[in-house]
């Protein structure tokens, strides 16, 4: 018997559901070291928005500092994130994020299932707390993203 739930959740964006397949598929300690890699990979914030904070968004309900914004680039949206280097987790997910969506449609990065991340074992790896961080992170960037698209 198939799960009906997901039969109408939108398929994820190649790229992102390249890294949940990987991630799903990794033994339990790779999976902690791939999230590592990850936070290694984000890039660093634009000039601008060192000098000028005050334009990024804050995610409150995460735990660490996480401050993103994201810019309509084209038909595609840019996306910048600032978290510290002492939050490593979180830095990863952002960088998954980062390496999956940028550049994606406004359209696409909305459509991203809000709890897609609970699809990578990580439940197994990371606090609940730090799981719901990562809920509103998405939330907020999704909120960002409709913002910019609006106009």
């Amino acid at each position: 018997m198939t799960d009906a739930s997901n039969a109408s959740a939108p398929a994820l964006p190649d790229k992102l559901q390249s890294i949940v397949s990987l991630f799903k598929s990794a033994p339990k300690p790779l999976r902690l070291q791939a999230l590592l890699e990850y936070s290694k990979k984000l890039p660093a914030l634009p000039e601008k928005y060192v000098e000028h904070p005050e334009f990024m968004q804050p995610v409150p309900e995460c735990t660490s500092p996480f401050f993103l914004v994201t810019e309509q680039d084209g038909g595609g949206v840019k996306l910048h994130f600032k978290v510290p280097e002492e939050a490593p987790t979180v830095r990863g997910y952002a960088g998954i994020l980062h390496e999956a969506l940028d550049g994606e449609s406004p359209e696409t990065i909305l459509n991203v299932p809000d709890d897609f991340y609970l699809n990578m074992g990580l439940t197994e790896l990371i606090t609940p707390m730090r799981l719901r961080g990562m809920g509103a992170i998405l939330k907020r960037l999704k909120s960002d993203v409709r913002e910019h698209a609006a106009g």
